[in-house]
């Protein structure tokens, strides 16, 4: 067994997109495990846009990254050491082990896997981000067969549960997407009904006319997760009573902190309130990680789905820890294609 590893740590706070000399990779020896830890050899792990805004020093749901802190993700990988009687040698887990070869956890912060299903569904369409789209989806969309849904960065892992979810309750799917490539994966792969490219318009107007001929009916749910032109070109198509669940808004992370209202224009505010009091609807913003209590009923209801195939799920792997950086900022421009892995074995 090597004597070391590595890991990839904050090296500098990114002015807007993030940059190379913003990390670095370094070495470090390689921990012993206390009474109650479990020593893992990390196989992959997942980059989500939310770790954007870790790298910031500014309030929000979670403390930011230290500079020289390691970066945060979780990891799915190998027990190699234990000193707990819940995990042996060779079994399989998730934890939040970082951008890192190893990892070093109390057995009560990891979580066994289950071996007939890929590990790395526990990062994507089994883990938070599937988690996101259907906790988002079905506790505060309230979808109801018939009605008509909206979902950005469609051929994500949020955004492609969430479509898949709503196609099998009988909603009409629409999807928007980033390139021909991908509009035509949400449709063939995830079911959708209809799928605009975003890119295709320069501006919410013309983009919300293409919205307008794919929802004919107007827009019963917007799940947004990518705000910015989008979110405005959306809003005056939704119907009364509509509901948007809010789990992100990756146009605007790079412009620095998530609390900024500089993403969205705060000029546009008053007529986006207006919308949403003329229209009676309901805007829910939530954090994943403060619902986990439904967790068991999602891998219930989900893993079966996805081992028969009838979730379809996308991954996009960056193979080595070095590589982990580009991939990252690849994810933050929409250069990824799926669920965005960095495979170490």
């Amino acid at each position: 067994m090597t004597d070391s590893m590595q890991q990839i740590t904050l090296a500098a706070r990114p002015e807007g997109a993030p940059k190379d000399s913003d990390f670095a990779l370094v070495e470090k020896p390689l921990p012993e495990p206390a009474e109650g830890e479990v020593l893992v050899r990390v196989q992959a792990f997942s980059l989500d846009p939310y770790m954007r805004g870790r790298m910031d020093d500014a309030k929000s749901y979670a403390a930011p990254v230290p500079i020289d802190g390691v970066m945060e993700a979780g990891g799915v990988g190998e027990v190699i050491a234990s000193r707990s009687p819940h995990f042996a040698v060779g079994d399989s887990v998730f934890g939040m082990f970082g951008w890192a070869t190893h990892g070093c956890l109390p057995a009560n912060q990891l979580r066994k896997l289950d071996r007939s299903l890929p590990a790395t569904t526990a990062l994507g369409v089994l883990g938070m981000p599937g988690f996101t789209g259907w906790y988002g989806l079905t506790e505060l969309g309230r979808p109801k067969a018939g009605e008509t849904l909206v979902v950005a960065a469609a051929t994500g892992p949020v955004g492609s549960m969430v479509g898949q979810i709503a196609k099998a309750r009988g909603l009409r799917t629409v999807a928007i997407a980033g390139g021909a490539e991908k509009c035509a994966l949400a449709m063939e792969k995830f079911g959708f009904d209809a799928a605009i490219d975003h890119r295709a318009y320069e501006d919410a107007r013309s983009l919300r006319k293409a919205l307008a001929e794919a929802a004919p009916d107007g827009i019963d749910i917007y799940f947004e997760n990518v705000g910015g032109k989008v979110f405005e070109a959306v809003l005056p198509l939704m119907n009364t009573f509509g509901r948007i669940p809010l789990c992100g808004m990756i146009s605007g992370y790079n412009a620095g902190a998530l609390s900024s209202t500089k993403a969205q224009g705060p000029d546009r505010l008053p007529m986006l309130w207006s919308s949403i009091l003329v229209k009676q609807m309901s805007v829910n913003g939530f954090i994943i990680s403060n619902h986990y209590e439904h967790y068991p009923t999602f891998l219930k209801e989900v893993a079966p789905l996805v081992a028969s195939g009838k979730i379809s799920y996308l991954e996009d792997i960056a193979k080595g820890l070095d590589n982990a950086p580009q991939a990252f900022m690849g994810m933050l421009e929409g250069r990824n294609t799926g669920k965005q892995i960095v495979q170490l074995t």
